[in-house]
């Protein structure tokens, strides 16, 4: 039996979050029933299920989630063949309230607001040098289904362990068990917690390559390919760090409408445009000084690199590129192509500046949001997928 600091009683409201006084409670090793949301297999439609999640263990966290992002990356576990243990419940941008910490946990205590993001080791020496999103541990800790131990803080209702701790989280139920590492405490009283949650992955891929990974300078050009979540987390934070051409590319008229909302001087459809690497060259007279690709398609790559003036750098973030080929000749005039996972963000500090910068109304991400039940999952998927919605956040 272990005895922790709860917060009972609360139920979060969508305009505000006031955090109740928290009191005692007694956790017993009795595990808890939850609501969450499977994939039973890669062609299957998501299914709400009752699970149970055990206590915390040393070091993790148990939160309570009260929103929870849709990110392109969840549905890798959809591609035939991948290595990811099926069932599982997915979701990795989540936030919610700290319900109870295990032995050990000093950063928060229960009743604090939190968004959870990407897990890591700590130790290795990427860690320990400032880049834990190239953790030596990466994979186990964010895509193997189970603690490095083998075992789940989520069994199913047979008492089978369930595939989780998808990205030290899996955020798709109403409660999720995190660690210390990958919680980051929201400090601020005016913001709508349960919409911060993609901050801990699409938001902080876009802005965090952009501000980190390019390190943009203002009065530059940069040309954004594709103008999803990833994207047009980009072109805000291209307008803040003050880029004086900001030229969006995507199929939907819609989204380069927003985009031309949150900041790009000049939008491209790919279907319409002709000749996109001609439109960049001719809007930046003569090639772009950065380029920020987010399809992972093999031809829009090929296209932003051309598409760079001399010295120009390429930043890529498109899950599961394929291989392909660049014109060898276009590197000796010093262009460079790079690979970003999480925006080179450490989360700790990268999440409180995205939030900061929300609430001077400079990263109005409520724009790119649109909030579902957790049973409505498949029709969020579908929308997302066709282009309806943006970034779907399920509201617990």
């Amino acid at each position: 039996m272990v005895t922790t600091t709860v917060l009972v009683g609360y139920s979060p409201s969508f305009s505000t979050l006031d955090v109740l006084a928290p009191i005692t409670k007694t956790w017993h090793d009795e595990l808890m029933k939850i609501s969450a949301a499977v994939l039973p297999s890669h062609d299957g439609a998501f299914e709400v299920r009752e699970l149970e999640i055990s206590d915390p263990r040393p070091g993790e966290v148990l939160v309570r989630v009260v929103g929870a992002g849709m990110c392109h990356t969840d549905l890798l576990a959809r591609t035939p063949g991948a290595p990811f243990p099926l069932p599982v419940v997915l979701g990795h941008e989540g936030s919610g309230i700290v319900e109870a910490v295990g032995a050990g946990v000093t950063s928060v205590v229960p009743g604090d607001k939190v968004v959870m993001s990407y897990a890591s080791c700590g130790k290795c020496t990427n860690c320990s040098t400032g880049f834990p999103q190239y953790c030596d541990l990466f994979y186990p800790l964010n895509f193997l289904g189970s603690r490095m131990d083998g075992s789940t803080p989520l069994t199913s209702a047979d008492g089978t362990n369930m595939a989780c701790c998808w990205f030290g989280q899996s955020s798709f139920a109403n409660y999720a068990m995190a660690s210390e590492r990958n919680v980051v405490k929201v400090t601020a009283d005016d913001v709508k917690l349960e919409l911060l949650g993609p901050l801990g992955c699409g938001f902080q891929t876009g802005a965090g390559a952009v501000i980190n990974s390019l390190k943009v300078r203002a009065g530059t050009s940069i040309a954004i390919y594709g103008a999803g979540a990833v994207g047009l987390a980009a072109v805000m934070a291209a307008k803040i760090a003050g880029c004086s051409t900001i030229i969006a590319v995507d199929l939907h008229d819609s989204r380069l409408t927003l985009a031309h909302e949150l900041g790009a001087t000049h939008t491209l459809n790919a279907k319409s445009t002709a000749n996109i690497v001609e439109s960049v060259q001719q809007i930046t007279s003569g090639g772009a000084q950065y380029a920020f690709d987010t399809t992972g398609v093999q031809s829009i790559v090929r296209g932003a690199v051309d598409a760079l003036r001399p010295t120009g750098v390429c930043c890529l973030v498109g899950a599961g590129l394929a291989e392909f080929t660049l014109e060898g000749s276009g590197f000796l005039f010093g262009k460079t192509v790079m690979g970003v996972i999480e925006g080179d963000a450490f989360p700790g500090e990268f999440i409180p500046k995205m939030i900061e910068w929300h609430r001077r109304g400079q990263f109005p991400i409520e724009k790119l949001i649109k909030t579902y039940r957790l049973d409505q999952i498949n029709e969020a998927q579908h929308d997302s997928e066709t282009g309806v919605t943006i970034k779907p956040v399920f509201i617990f």
